[in-house]
């Protein structure tokens, strides 16, 4: 490709989130930091070195240049981008191109050690791994060969996460893990709940194999028997119902274990006999065997939309032609990878599978007019995703007259099916998580709906941005109801319902996830796997007032509408816990915030006088992050060492911000000398929620108000629920301790999708 072609090209159109994030994270860099090529170089390194696969199957210099221009097109408008170590690798000295891989443990501390340093050499290049620890023998086992104890999987799991925490992936991505133990297995409880404490495993997502015998047992509320692997003898039984229940308890409680239909995953396994799947990559959506390999990649379906005559359709030549593209792309990707480990490659190149999936849909769905979630958005997406497998498959038999079969086709599901299909890939379609490469692409997540219409975005020197999906900003330009302080007005709502000058259709039209029904997500969930060969990564998002019970009928459905995996979040749910407290007089009784704020009051009548403040006061000062910059709380006690006075600096000088804190800092002052209770205080206070909530010290902050009321608590209470001791002033946060709420990289808005979390402001995410 010479300098004069290059100039030829057309130029990509770029929003700004995804120029950052293209510079940030994916642009090669000189040894300061700074970008040495540009957007459109890195997508002209990545086709000229795909297209270079080609010249293995008899393919000539011009038919090469003729590929990496039809390639470059296809990434330059956006309509198709490969996963992150391909933009990232491809055409580079690393040269890995896989996300997903998964690794086998085995029995043995040779195998367990043999996979930590797998996985570190995985990370290091930039994917992410999954393991089953399913082979492992229980805790309290005995060892043969030393007559020891063995610690069971979830002590080793650590060591695991202690290695990820080492490897920075080259500052470009963090290392990320999934963790798969059988329902079977004699320590599922503990694995279960695992990962309760949040300070423990935060390199992990975990879920639970179910088995079709253990969901029958469920169901009919029986017991099931629990097999130590080594040996495969039943050493016990468990009540079905209470180890389901204990899952969604934890999974309501913080998001966590999802939970894999094991049995329903190994019927769609293409090659049987080459092994068994037990694992999944870290969010769920790639099953694959022991040292398999994935390579993904995502159609940009806001782009297959056409208008003919004021008539919106699917642009259905168009996703065909798109697709076979891609899976030329992909194939070719399997070639040209530098696979980390020799006994990987051997795995990838036998089965040659490939994870074709789409993104924008959400984008799409606006564009057709089809509200999320109705009926017809269910129909559209089987239709859509059933077109799609059918032209890959399609475009995979295009390749293997030319390039033959996968080696392990002999004995696959395809050799033995009525019309024996000759595929180039074992698998075709995947729908993962996209991450930072919708924000590239300018769209919505994956198959989720939007997580906002209209959001507030701070850039340099604190000045903020609002946001507003460009599709709702046209209609309603086209409507006539659009104004600045609209917009502004939406991107303090939750959801445009709230808003009454948007009509309601357009509200219908725009609902965002935490508007749409448990039972909707899985049931979109459901309608693109059921044409999909690998899985789908989905959350299931659930209101912060979600039951229990609702998550179990979540699970139960997507069960039976053959999901392969369900990943649940409901809203708040990994905020700090009500902190019980004794109260004074209550003996060792425990009286939560909420009942310390239903005390009987005062009479009115009664006149309160607050205590006078001694001339000579003690107290500590803690530092705090919040949204707006660093809280710093002084509290002051009196002669009986309770709280008496509360004063708050933020540390940019004057504005709203600092008049607020210093508000709340007197009346909660001129409380504590009239007697109230701190804890009567703290449940005024916390929780209070502003537009920029941030997660600092092992836990959210939702506010100023909120930051102070915690600190109040956390003087009062020691460091339950903060995660560090009075006294003890930082404002600095460990990137473990990072949820759902506040980038660690540059302070935006993280939120679960995909079964991941994502920055949509830089693109930091802890997945894919």
């Amino acid at each position: 490709m010479n300098t004069k072609d290059i100039n030829t090209y057309s130029d990509i159109k770029l929003t700004s989130n995804g120029l950052k994030v293209l510079q940030k994270r994916y642009l090669k860099k000189n040894e300061h930091g700074v970008a040495r090529e540009t957007p459109d170089e890195l997508l002209r390194r990545v086709a000229k070195a795909i297209a270079a696969a080609d010249l293995n199957y008899g393919k000539s210099f011009t038919d090469l240049d003729a590929l990496e221009r039809e390639f470059y097109d296809m990434m330059a408008a956006l309509d198709f981008l490969p996963n992150s170590p391909t933009l990232m690798n491809a055409g580079r000295r690393l040269g890995q191109l896989s996300a997903c891989f998964v690794l086998p443990v085995e029995d043995s501390m040779e195998s367990i050690f043999e996979a930590v340093k797998n996985a570190a050499m995985i990370h290091k290049s930039g994917g992410g791994t999954g393991f089953s620890f399913s082979s492992l023998r229980p805790k309290g086992d005995v060892v043969g060969s030393t007559k020891g104890i063995s610690s069971g999987p979830v002590s080793f799991m650590a060591v695991f996460d202690t290695a990820t925490e080492a490897v920075k992936q080259g500052g470009t991505r963090r290392g990320a893990n999934m963790a798969i133990l059988s329902v079977e297995h004699p320590d599922i409880v503990d694995f279960i709940t695992c990962k309760s404490n949040s300070t423990r495993l935060n390199n992990f997502n975990i879920s639970v194999a179910l088995t079709n015998k253990f969901i029958e047992a469920v169901a009919s509320n029986s017991e099931y028997e629990l097999i130590n692997p080594r040996g495969g003898a039943v050493v016990g039984r468990l009540d079905a119902a209470y180890v389901f229940d204990l899952i969604v308890k934890h999974a309501w409680e913080n998001g966590e274990p999802g939970i894999v239909f094991i049995d329903k995953i190994n019927e769609s396994n293409p090659t049987p006999l080459t092994g068994r799947i037990d694992a999944t990559n870290p969010c769920g959506e790639q099953p694959l065997l022991p040292f398999e390999s994935c390579n993904l990649g995502s159609i940009n379906l806001s782009n297959m939309v056409v208008n003919r005559d004021g008539s919106v359709s699917v642009d259905w030549d168009k996703l065909k032609t798109t697709t076979h593209k891609a899976v030329h792309f992909l194939d070719n990707v399997i070639d040209l990878n530098k696979y980390p480990l020799s006994k990987i490659e051997e795995m990838t190149k036998a089965n040659r599978k490939i994870g074709l999936g789409v993104m924008g849909w959400a984008d799409m769905l606006i564009q057709l007019g089809i509200p999320y979630g109705s009926e017809e958005s269910f129909e559209v997406a089987q239709r859509l995703m059933r077109h799609i497998r059918d032209e890959g498959r399609s475009a995979s038999e295009a390749l293997a007259r030319e390039r033959g079969t996968f080696p392990n086709y002999a004995g696959s599901v395809y050799d033995n099916a009525p019309d024996q299909r000759k595929l180039r890939n074992a698998t075709i379609t995947t729908v993962a998580p996209t991450g930072t490469l919708s924000i590239i692409a300018g769209c919505s997540s994956g198959i989720e709906p939007l997580f906002a219409v209209s959001y507030i975005r701070t850039v340099m020197e604190g000045t903020k941005l609002i946001e507003v999906n460009p599709h709702f900003e046209r209609i309603a330009k086209e409507r006539g109801f659009y104004s600045p302080e609209l917009m502004e007005e939406i991107a303090h709502s939750h959801c445009l319902s709230d808003v009454r000058a948007v009509p309601k259709d357009v509200a219908e039209l725009f609902k965002t996830a935490h508007e749409i029904s448990p039972e909707s997500h899985i049931r979109m969930q459901a309608a693109f796997q059921k044409y999909v060969d690998n899985a789908v990564s989905k959350t299931v998002n659930f209101h912060n007032g979600a039951t229990i019970e609702d998550v179990k009928k979540v699970y139960m459905l997507a069960c039976q509408l053959n999901c392969k995996g369900v990943t649940v979040y409901r809203d708040g749910s990994r905020d700090g816990q009500v902190l019980a407290v004794a109260q004074p007089g209550n003996g060792d009784s425990a009286t939560s915030h909420t009942e310390a704020a239903q005390a009987p009051q005062a009479h009115p009548n009664i006149k309160i006088v607050p205590k006078k403040r001694p001339k000579v006061i003690k107290g500590t000062t803690e530092s705090t992050l919040t949204g707006c910059g660093n809280l710093y709380v002084t509290i002051n006690e009196d002669e009986n060492g309770m709280p008496f006075e509360v004063f708050n600096h933020i540390g940019k000088a004057g504005g709203c911000a600092a008049s607020q804190s210093e508000a709340i800092g007197r009346l909660v002052s001129l409380a504590l000398r009239c007697n109230i209770s701190p804890d009567a205080i703290i449940s005024q206070l916390k929780g209070i929620s502003c537009h920029q909530p941030i997660w600092a010290n092992g836990g959210k902050i939702s506010s100023c108000a909120d930051a102070i009321a915690k600190a109040v608590e956390c003087y009062c209470h020691g460091e339950v629920n903060r995660g560090h001791q009075k006294g003890v002033h930082s404002s600095q946060y460990e990137m473990a301790d990072i949820m759902v709420g506040a980038c660690p990289e540059c302070g935006g808005a993280v939120e679960h999708e995909g079964g991941c979390s994502v920055c949509h402001d830089c693109g930091f995410t802890k997945c894919q």
